[in-house]
């Protein structure tokens, strides 16, 4: 039991005072002489003692009218909690991610999990709500609730550890008020696990949503397989969870169906369309599934292929060159250096110095330049080359320098695979093939990391910046680096790297960068324009192109158009990220510090019930 006003209790002292008054009375009996006869004595005996007794059930009588008196105006309640003015703060996250578009009994489980709480939650009551992508802070649900019927799903799903943390911070600093965190979600299985720390000021609370059905299909991927003159080959790649029944897979050139498959079994499946090379197609992948709809549909889409631009400027002979660079992709053209026209410098995407004896001062401030609006170098040096002219070159715009000439013959053998040269090509490490080797080289002083490396960790090949130096001559006679298998996927992704063309598409959070094979005013921007979405993207203008980059936009999968003043460039594509395409759920019983609900109507019974007052005055 509990009192409003406790200190009232005091009073309780003031009972002392009819026991003293009780204790302390002084009464004298005057003695009257009667007949001593033996009847009357009795009588007067029994008299006294019946009196006596009266006078105590009186002060008994008395003290529990004055104690009930004064504990009435001390206001006697019954409650669980502490104390009757301690103010409830309740913090609600409630799951608006994709894998909440599964059905459970009683319809889609974020759309229940909002019904839930409009019919439970008394509107008039304070409380925080959050998703993953909007806060409602110290509202009411009267005032959010237009906001709540209306809540779309989002692709930004956030991880638990930041999840418990922003739901922790949305509470006050009130040490005695009681404060309740309340999860709704499905609580799929992700990388970083649902833990709880304890914490005696806050109660956590779950209340997990399951769908009545954990089948789906889904279109996990789709990549180039195959590509010859008259025709590219796609792969699509699908994704079934428990279930064996035939999906038909739809391949859509923006609204035009140019071809359908079927495809059945349990598991990864594929299915392989054949297109047209060198046509331009806005494609989209399409399957039919009931329960999750973010995943049936991919966005991709192919461009005119814009040609990367390669000058080699030459001492040797650079037929190794052509064979990498060939006209499908590039647009290699090819000088010596005593007839090089530098305003070809301009306009490429890519130079390499092949084997120059000396870096001419004019050369090397046209190719400064050229560096500075975003342009790429390689270099390769030759055996005979004047470390000076190209000491004096690197000192612009990299941390690298030749020292000494070494003639020693000296094996190539460690690969970066994780560098962005590799990290596509090697589908595991490496350790037994046959490693190139060079009679001769310049140790290479730098603080980057090498992409390849000598026997003894010496750099053979570095980057800095947009600039790609080799520590060695390449041709026959120094080195078989040519004839290597290295040789091809090096170079060609060099080239690559130099102008970044968009992938077949992107996905939808995380951090993309490529480049547009445009020319812009001053103070003129590209626009991604999907029907009434149009966004401003991180741009950087550059030499001959402009380099995009994403993250947190856009929002919406769709096949974008890169827009500059109402006139379409190219294409990028954006979808969903499908990591909430596999129904996996956590168990929430093993989850330690925290409590679990059934049902959102359940869990705020038991906060009524844990908070209610049983007023007794």
């Amino acid at each position: 039991m509990q009192f409003k006003h406790p200190e009232l209790l005091y009073a309780l002292l003031l009972l002392l005072i009819p026991i003293i008054v009780h204790l302390f009375q002084l009464r004298k009996f005057e003695k009257v002489a009667f007949t001593n006869v033996e009847f009357l004595k009795s009588v007067t005996i029994q008299t006294r003692k019946s009196s006596q007794l009266k006078k105590w059930l009186t002060l008994i009588t008395r003290l529990l009218l004055f104690a009930a008196i004064i504990l009435a105006f001390a206001q006697p309640f019954f409650s669980k909690t502490n104390s009757l003015n301690q103010t409830t703060e309740n913090v609600i996250y409630l799951d608006n991610s994709f894998s909440m578009q599964a059905k459970g009994e009683k319809g889609e489980l974020m759309k229940r999990g909002v019904q839930d709480l409009l019919e439970t939650i008394d509107e008039n009551e304070v409380l925080t709500l959050f998703t993953n992508d909007k806060i409602y802070k110290k509202t009411t649900l009267k005032a959010i609730k237009n906001d709540l019927l209306q809540l779309d799903y989002s692709a930004n799903q956030l991880d638990y550890s930041a999840l418990i943390l922003k739901g922790k911070q949305e509470f006050s600093a009130n040490e005695t008020s009681i404060k309740n965190l309340i999860l709704i979600s499905d609580f799929q299985l992700k990388a970083n696990p649902l833990q709880i720390e304890i914490d005696s000021t806050i109660t956590t609370s779950l209340v997990q949503s399951r769908p009545s059905s954990e089948f789906n299909s889904s279109v996990d991927s789709i990549y180039i397989s195959k590509v010859n003159p008259a025709n590219i080959e796609l792969t699509v790649n699908l994704n079934q969870t428990k279930r064996e029944n035939a999906v038909s897979v739809s391949l859509f050139d923006n609204d035009n169906l140019i071809a359908k498959s079927s495809v059945e079994g349990n598991g990864p499946l594929n299915a392989i369309f054949t297109v047209p090379n060198n046509q331009k197609i806005n494609g989209k992948i399409s399957i039919e599934d009931n329960n999750l709809q973010f995943d049936n549909i991919l966005f991709f889409n192919i461009n005119d292929r814009s040609k990367i631009k390669v000058l080699v400027i030459n001492d040797l002979e650079s037929s190794f060159l052509e064979r990498i660079y060939t006209d499908d992709e590039f647009e290699l053209k090819s000088n010596p250096l005593n007839q090089l026209n530098y305003n070809d410098i301009d306009s490429q995407h890519l130079i390499i110095l092949n084997e120059l004896e000396q870096i001419p001062i004019s050369l090397s401030n046209a190719l400064n330049a050229f560096m500075s609006s975003g342009g790429s170098t390689l270099i390769i040096p030759s055996d005979k080359s004047n470390l000076t002219t190209y000491n004096q070159f690197f000192k612009y715009k990299s941390n690298i320098s030749y020292q000494s000439n070494v003639s020693l013959e000296k094996q190539i053998t460690s690969i970066s695979y994780d560098h962005p040269l590799f990290n596509e090509v090697f589908n595991k490490q490496v350790r037994n093939f046959q490693y190139p080797k060079v009679k001769s080289y310049f140790n290479i002083q730098t603080s980057e990391a090498a992409i390849l490396k000598f026997e003894d960790n010496a750099p053979f090949l570095v980057q800095s910046g947009t600039m790609f130096v080799f520590a060695g001559a390449l041709n026959a006679n120094n080195s078989n680096f040519k004839d290597s298998p290295l040789i091809v996927p090096t170079l060609y992704n060099i080239g690559r790297q130099s102008l970044k063309l968009p992938k077949l598409y992107y996905t939808i959070g995380q951090e993309v960068s490529y480049d547009v094979q445009t020319q812009l005013q001053q103070d003129a921007i590209l626009k991604l324009v999907a029907g009434d979405e149009s966004i401003i993207p991180l741009q950087r203008v550059m030499h001959q192109k402009v380099n995009i980059t994403t993250n947190e936009t856009p929002r919406i999968a769709a096949t974008y158009e890169i827009s500059y003043n109402n006139s379409v460039i190219q294409n990028v594509s954006y979808n969903y990220d499908r990591n909430e395409s596999i129904l996996n759920y956590i168990t929430i019983e093993n989850i330690d510090n925290v409590t679990i609900q059934e049902s959102v109507p359940e869990l705020f019974d038991t906060i009524k019930s844990e908070s209610n007052i049983n007023a007794l005055w």
